[in-house]
């Protein structure tokens, strides 16, 4: 097959996953199947890839699959847990009183709080957990969704303690030849990656400035009663201080520490800069916005799942401290046990490992690690609040019966959409000798630029982070390929790396497992491509400006490389 119909049947998934959702709005319930067949066929007939090796793959997704959904079961019980005992309602009413606006709400709670828990742990755990919490203090279900699909850009590069670029930029790039060539420029891998590190931070550092402002209009815009922009603009003042708040200490962190801790540490700060600055109404307009009266929502905005009101009010409401605690431990057990080489992160990996290798074979290995996936913290934050707050236990089974049923939908969409992930992935090994298919694209793409290749990088980690619903994945994938483009180009390699990094993080807005996960949680499920249509805005949004990025720093500022000859 020549380079051009590799990549169209590479892409035919892709397109008929987009023409199914986007175009026809069909569920993904029924959508995925059909993908996950086709994908099937093509790499099975035409990829020449064998049966063994599809079914190997197939059962490696469904081993993801368990990840997320465990990750589904713990974000949504965490929730229903706070709602039974009241925490819930202690919380909207803190928010009411930094502020009534829910533009303001919304850069605090999904921009700040959302970036954090991406630092922390990553995997699609911020929108999980941030989702029904703006469900839970009065937001419209698919708002949730949307803007939980949002916190899924500037900070993910960094996210789970910098997994994305300590894995997947390092396995996808880390060679005996690469050290080889570093060793005789008189660096080491190390430096080297830390110089990726740093071109990302400064790159998402600019384009982030103005996400809690993109979030705010895309609210205002398809969730509001005038349907405005300008409602939205209106508080681009406040909007873009809260992004500087965290861009700067993000991309100072990032140049200066690594990447471990970009997105925690401009995350906190952020926090405490914007919530000071909030309640006291810093560059705040004087009339605050708010969704229309609930009875004027579309059907489509509201939870099938999350309920609409609260239990009964408690006699003696729970105190602010005590209602943000759950929280607060969450994110201090994911930050202590995602701490690489930490004896909590060694032990919880190596404790309980459900592992079946080179499946009948092929080569391809399933695992697990029940124990360090961030269900099973999201889980035990369930058990010391149950215990915090004297939850009765009739209280607590039908917080866990409520949650049970939401995984039931997202479980069937999961069982599809990730295998299929895996079979794309995997379709390296073929009688035929091709390249995957993800590669096979992304070659094809190479083969037709030029010097504007640094506009078409970020697209590329986008691709990879769309089909894989990762940024670590996309990396695994694409870092090489990156960097041997850009030897061929005589670009320089460190920088375009870090642009896949940076449009790995951009894709996962538009990820089809990440927006099935995140409508799960929030009860939405069927309502994807909706989601998509409207996440496809922020995303090329994002591909456009680091593009642009790209092409300055070769053109303008004229960046080099270690390995430049």
């Amino acid at each position: 097959m020549t380079p051009g119909v590799q990549a169209l049947l590479a892409a035919l998934p892709i397109v008929l996953a987009a023409v199914l959702l986007v175009g026809l709005r069909w569920p993904a319930k029924r959508t995925m199947p059909l993908v996950y067949l086709t994908t099937i066929a093509i790499a099975l007939f035409l990829w020449d890839v064998g049966l063994a090796r599809l079914v190997a793959s197939t059962i490696q997704g469904l081993f993801v699959t368990f990840d997320i959904l465990y990750i589904i079961l713990g974000a949504i019980l965490l929730l229903n847990t706070l709602r039974y005992t009241g925490a819930i309602q202690t919380i909207r009413q803190g928010f009411a009183t930094i502020s009534e606006d829910r533009r303001v709400q919304v850069i605090i709670i999904a921009w700040l709080f959302g970036s954090f828990i991406e630092g922390a742990s990553g995997f699609g755990t911020p929108a999980a957990i941030v989702g029904p919490l703006l469900v839970a203090i009065g937001f419209p279900a698919m708002a949730a969704v949307v803007l939980g699909m949002m916190i899924q850009s500037t900070p993910v590069t960094f996210g789970a303690v910098g997994t994305p670029v300590i894995v997947g930029v390092t396995g996808g790039l880390l060679s005996p030849e690469l050290t080889a060539q570093l060793e005789a420029a008189g660096t080491t891998f190390e430096e080297y990656r830390q110089t990726i590190t740093a071109y990302a931070a400064i790159i998402h550092g600019i384009a982030g400035i103005p996400m809690p402002l993109l979030m705010v209009v895309m609210m205002t815009r398809f969730f509001g009663s005038n349907r405005s922009w300008t409602e939205g603009l209106s508080i681009a003042p406040f909007a873009i201080f809260a992004g500087l708040a965290f861009s700067i200490p993000y991309a100072l962190t990032g140049v200066l520490l690594g990447p471990e801790f970009p997105s925690l540490l401009g995350a906190m700060i952020g926090m405490v800069i914007v919530v000071y600055a909030a309640r006291r109404g810093f560059l705040i307009p004087k009339q605050p916005w708010d969704f229309p009266p609930r009875e004027e929502w579309l059907p489509e905005w509201l939870s099938r799942t999350v309920p609409q009101s609260d239990p009964p009010p408690l006699d003696r409401p729970i105190p602010a401290w005590k209602a943000w605690l759950p929280y607060g431990l969450l994110a201090g057990l994911l930050v202590a046990t995602r701490i690489p080489g930490s004896p909590a992160q060694s032990w919880l990996q190596d404790a309980l490992r459900i592992e079946w290798s080179d499946i009948f074979g092929t080569g391809v290995t399933a695992s697990s690690t029940p124990l360090y996936v961030p269900g099973t913290i999201l889980i035990l934050v369930v058990a010391l609040t149950a215990l915090l707050h004297r939850m009765k236990w009739p209280d607590l089974v039908s917080a866990t019966k409520d949650s049970s049923r939401t995984l039931l939908g997202a479980g069937v969409v999961l069982l599809f959409a990730v295998p299929m992930v895996r079979v794309y992935i995997n379709s390296d090994v073929n009688a035929q000798d091709l390249e995957s298919m993800p590669v096979a694209m992304a070659a094809w793409v190479a083969g037709n630029a030029g010097g504007e290749w640094p506009m078409i990088s970020p697209a590329i980690g986008a691709l990879g982070a769309f089909i894989a619903g990762s940024n670590t994945i996309s990396n695994l994938m694409f870092s090489l390929f990156q960097f041997s483009v850009a030897e061929q180009l005589a670009l320089p390699a460190a920088f375009m790396v870090s642009l896949q990094a940076v449009g790995a993080a951009a894709g996962n807005m538009i990820a089809i497992h990440n927006v099935v996960a995140v409508s799960a949680t929030v009860g939405v499920l069927g309502q994807e491509g909706a989601v998509l249509r409207r996440t496809i805005i922020p995303t090329v949004y994002y591909l456009i400006v680091t593009g642009l990025l790209g092409l300055a720093g070769v053109y303008l500022v004229g960046i080099t490389d270690v390995l430049a000859s």
